[in-house]
């Protein structure tokens, strides 16, 4: 989007939810910024600047706004469409990468220069990545002083701030307050309980098909990794610094999510990447109303409008689910990475067992262990190298699928292969493609779903094919790539709604 003044200052007098997060309003006589949506009186037009970033309007010395939390707005879409190197830098602060690795690590994972990054970032985005990534801090702070009890010191380092000075200088220009006011002026939302856990509201732009998501969720969930139960979606999650669970909870205007980290460091990327699980960030108006053009997708859309992408929590895991997927149904496919899971569950129950000194028996009786059902029972799918040491007997497929797997696994394990948020993936599905055992669909899945490409058409998928039958579309691939084109750029939602009408 072009920060055309006149097209945003629209948007602000019309309190337009839907241009949230894509700008923030600076409202010079007040020193604040806003989300275009803010219910306060709209600004007059010679005290109002606009800016690309939150990072941007606080570099201008504005504060956020108390009323509309503009740092709570969703994210732009964007980020998720855009291949090119800001998009991928973008994704990849919202991981985390910047506080984990620093600016240096930044541009090392993106090829560039730091000073070359830094003139990209700041020509699109108004701040450089460090910029950005203390307004992200800033705003996990925020979070973990309105929800937890946790004490300022150590929210500062779970943030990611280098020192508790930084943290209370930040926050004070950020939100005008000292982080003790903004623990006070929560008023009576009651912080979460229990170590580790954080509850907050996941915005999206609406409207959000949250039944098909549910829908979509549920059919590919795995014991002990995911599941869907009473309207509500929960899976473990691996992450940077140790391990968390999470539910997610579709509600009007927002995601309930409540975390449980066993590293509170891992917040900013748990909920960014809980945010591309369930596409939060994407523009429901723009891809229906392509979508919607087309007659035969007409009804469909008007019948479930918002129908989101769902993408991944880890690339590595959608890696192993696409390769046991391969020209089975997902039924089949779940059986099998349910032994997959169960083999590595047992290998992994003996291994602990032994270094314990106790039989795998007494540990599986255990509360809270293998196969418990309790609190913490879900756990984030296996690793790559953990994949890598499970027994020929444990795949339960034919040897060449079993080989793929080690192949990809092997890939991720050595670095030849990325499947983060922040990779290039027209690169990332060149390198699947050179893999033995990946083909087209299955590099193509991927690059929809765990690299998030808003424009992929599955052409060769039997219920994709299937879908587009039923809705009087040319169902070969051929014929159905031609007409495909006026979907563009959002073919992997067509793809979705073809899987749904199949």
């Amino acid at each position: 989007m072009e920060m055309d003044f006149e097209r945003c200052y629209r948007a602000v007098d019309s309190r337009d939810q839907r241009f949230d997060g894509w700008f923030y309003t600076g409202v010079t006589s007040t020193g604040i910024y806003c989300r275009p949506s803010c219910p306060a009186i709209t600004p007059k037009r010679q005290n109002v600047r606009f800016f690309p970033s939150a990072a941007a309007a606080q570099g201008a010395g504005l504060r956020a706004c108390r009323r509309c939390r503009p740092d709570a707005a969703p994210g732009s879409p964007q980020w998720d469409i855009r291949a090119d190197v800001v998009g991928r830098a973008m994704r990849l602060i919202a991981d985390g990468v910047v506080d984990r690795a620093g600016v240096p690590g930044l541009a090392s994972h993106l090829g560039y220069t730091e000073r070359h990054l830094h003139r990209m970032l700041s020509a699109e985005m108004g701040a450089g990545p460090l910029a950005l990534a203390r307004a992200q801090r800033a705003q996990t702070a925020r979070i973990l002083i309105e929800t937890t009890d946790l004490g300022m010191a150590e929210i500062a380092f779970a943030a990611g701030f280098g020192s508790v000075r930084q943290f209370n200088d930040t926050l004070r220009e950020v939100y005008a307050s000292a982080p003790s006011d903004l623990r006070t002026a929560r008023g009576r939302q009651q912080a979460a309980t229990g170590a580790g856990t954080i509850t907050l509201r996941l915005a999206y732009r609406p409207p959000l098909h949250a039944r098909a998501l549910l829908d979509f969720l549920a059919v590919r969930a795995l014991p002990a990794v995911d599941e869907v139960r009473d309207g509500t979606y929960r899976r473990g999650l691996r992450l940077p610094h140790g391990t968390g669970e999470v539910a997610l909870t579709p509600a009007d205007g927002h995601v309930a999510a409540t975390l449980r980290l066993t590293d509170l460091r891992d917040l900013a990327p748990a909920v960014a990447r809980c945010r591309r699980l369930l596409d939060l960030d994407a523009d429901p108006a723009a891809i229906d109303a392509t979508l919607a053009a087309d007659p035969a997708l007409a009804r469909a859309v008007a019948a479930e409008p918002g129908v989101r992408l769902p993408r991944a929590v880890d690339g590595f895991e959608m890696a192993v689910r696409a390769v046991v997927g391969q020209q089975v149904s997902v039924r089949a496919a779940k059986k099998t990475l349910t032994r997959l899971l169960s083999t590595h569950s047992r290998v992994d129950h003996e291994v602990i067992a032994t270094d314990n000194g106790v039989s795998g028996q007494q540990l599986h009786d255990q509360p809270g262990g293998v196969g418990s059902g309790g609190v913490g029972s879900l756990r984030g799918f296996l690793g790559a190298e953990e994949l890598l040491g499970l027994p020929d007997s444990g795949f339960g497929m034919p040897l060449a699928r079993r080989e793929t797997l080690r192949g990809v696994a092997r890939a991720v394990v050595d670095g030849s292969l990325d499947l983060a948020p922040g990779v290039d993936r027209e690169e990332a599905v060149r390198r699947l493609l050179a893999l033995p055992g990946i083909g087209p669909w299955t590099a193509n899945y991927l690059a929809m779903r765990a690299l998030g490409d808003p424009d992929i058409l599955l052409s060769t998928d039997l219920a994709v094919r299937r879908g587009a039958a039923a809705l009087g579309l040319p169902d070969t691939r051929k014929a159905l790539d031609g007409y495909a084109e006026r979907w563009r750029p959002w073919r992997s939602y067509a793809t979705i709604r073809l899987w749904r009408a199949a």
